[in-house]
């Protein structure tokens, strides 16, 4: 494994673009023999990289329109590696969600440029909403939650990707 050493005023975009453009070495003898080309089509199409949602309470803009669809897409390396370089991060740890969160999502209503300044000004129960279905999609796959009824204790699954509480 090769270091790399990285001067104090290189910024992250520069070394992430630096190891993007570098091949990866190669261990021939350990490399096992190669294996017939598998059509990879089908699990290309299969992959979903972004995923609707609805607010529970919803973001207001200036003009006092709400936006409560959206949508998210799937986190990259950048993506999670982006704020450990923000200022703001650096300053307040707290505020990594708010920076992540306004990486990945993609569209909030009829708003298609989501900055850190929008994610601020949500309410706390829409960015805790959208933290979990941040966690769900990245480290799950899916928006699907198993749980359990507190009167009959008959389990079952939602989809917390669309529709109110209580809606069928």
């Amino acid at each position: 494994m090769r270091r790399r050493t990285v001067s104090p005023g290189a910024g992250l975009e520069e070394v992430l673009d630096t190891l993007a453009a570098t091949p990866a070495p190669r261990e021939e003898a350990a490399a096992p023999a190669a294996a017939p080309p598998r059509d990879r089509s089908r699990e290309r199409d299969a992959l979903q990289t972004e995923f609707a949602f609805e607010l529970p309470r919803g973001y207001v803009d200036d003009e006092g329109q709400l936006h409560r669809h959206g949508t998210m897409r799937l986190a990259t390396a950048r993506d999670e590696l982006r704020p450990q370089i923000d200022l703001r991060v650096k300053e307040n740890p707290a505020y990594l969600s708010v920076v992540l969160l306004s990486q990945v999502i993609t569209q909030l209503g009829t708003v298609t440029d989501v900055h850190a300044g929008i994610v601020e000004r949500m309410y706390a129960t829409d960015v805790a909403f959208l933290q979990d279905f941040y966690r769900r999609i990245n480290s799950e796959g899916h928006t699907h939650a198993a749980v359990t009824c507190p009167l009959c204790q008959g389990s079952f699954e939602v989809d917390l990707s669309g529709g109110r509480l209580g809606e069928s």
